[in-house]
């Protein structure tokens, strides 16, 4: 079992953080049948008619936006690789003790890189970067991508919570 496939939603703010994260990872899935529909689109309309222009513009977009959406779920659910052969002998205490100090580096990856992506966000817009076939702004882009980061660093405090109820018991 994974580390957090085990526990079920529970009533308060971990059980609206576990909603909210799933939903979020639903919508990443949405974003990515998105991105495969416009391809779809394309490769049809360039064999029957007119390709859709900027499709992998979109693909690049869409993408990266599926991919960050997905983190925080990874983490809440366990779901991110582990190397399983280093504790496949550890005791159940020790295990713990792995998961939350991979909660802990998740929490600071998280803020680190929410902190990277605000500012790159912030030179995207302030330059006004866009695509070079459709004009989208870059900027738009990351606004997604900052939720997900926000959304791993929650799910990174709920696993810690859960990561030191295991440690005491």
């Amino acid at each position: 079992m994974t580390a957090g496939s085990d526990r079920g939603v529970r009533a308060g703010p971990i059980g609206l953080a576990r909603i909210v994260i799933t939903a979020w990872a639903l919508l990443g899935g949405v974003s990515l049948v998105a991105v495969v529909l416009v391809n779809v689109l394309s490769v049809a309309g360039g064999i029957l008619w007119k390709p859709f222009p900027g499709d992998f513009e979109m693909t690049e977009v869409g993408v990266a936006v599926a991919a960050f959406a997905f983190l925080p779920y990874c983490q809440l659910t366990g779901a991110n690789v582990t190397a399983d052969i280093f504790t496949a002998g550890a005791s159940p205490r020790w295990i713990a003790g792995f998961s939350l100090l991979a909660s802990v580096v998740a929490l600071g990856f998280s803020l680190l890189l929410l902190r990277q992506m605000y500012l790159g966000m912030l030179d995207q817009k302030a330059y006004g970067y866009t695509t070079a076939i459709l004009q989208f702004p870059h900027w738009i882009a990351f606004i997604p991508i900052l939720v997900s980061l926000v959304l791993l660093a929650v799910a990174a405090v709920v696993t810690l919570i859960d990561g030191s109820r295991e440690m005491k018991a």
